[in-house]
Order: C-alpha cells, then structure tokens, then sequence
C-alpha cells in the first residue's frame, strides 16, 4: 500500500476521505485518457503515485463543483488561476 494514503495530512489537505477519493478517481481517469502530469519524474510512477504527489504538491484540487482543477500561477500576478480540465484531461484555458 502506499504509504502516503495512511496519512491524515492528505486527508486533511484535501477535505475528508470522500474528496479525496473522488479526487484520486477523476484525476486517474485523465491521466489514463492521456493527459500529462504536473510533476517530474511521472514516468518512473505508477498513475496513483503521481496523483498522490500531485496532490501534495498542490498541483491539483477540486472545486466546489467537485472538478478537477490545476493550480497554475497567473503570468502577471502572483495568484492561482484554475480552470477546468476538458474531457481528456488537459486544462481548457
């Protein structure tokens, strides 16, 4: 098992047990339609693994409407943009 789903802190990170879970399966399906990842050395993973590290790494987190979205600074500020992913995981700018 992985270890990091043990800890309380990624539970917490992400709202409870049902956010994450939901986040985890969301983000599975993109990546298996094909989407990139948001971190290094992805390809050395398996697909859970790098959504774990997405999430601890603050790369991914649901909306209030239970999406899936990316934390990708603004080019002129120092805040998060967060749009929604498409059907095939990509983020829809």
């Amino acid at each position: 098992m992985i270890e990091e789903l043990k800890e309380e802190k990624l539970i917490e990170k992400v709202g409870g047990r049902f956010r994450l879970s939901a986040l985890i399966q969301k983000r599975l399906v993109f990546l298996n339609k094909g989407a990139h990842s948001f971190v290094s050395n992805a390809d050395k993973k398996d697909k859970l693994q790098i959504v774990i590290q997405e999430i601890l790494e603050d790369k991914i987190y649901l909306n209030m409407d239970g999406e899936v979205v990316e934390n990708i600074p603004a080019a002129d500020e120092n805040v998060d943009a967060v749009p929604a992913f498409d059907d095939f995981g990509n983020a829809a700018f």
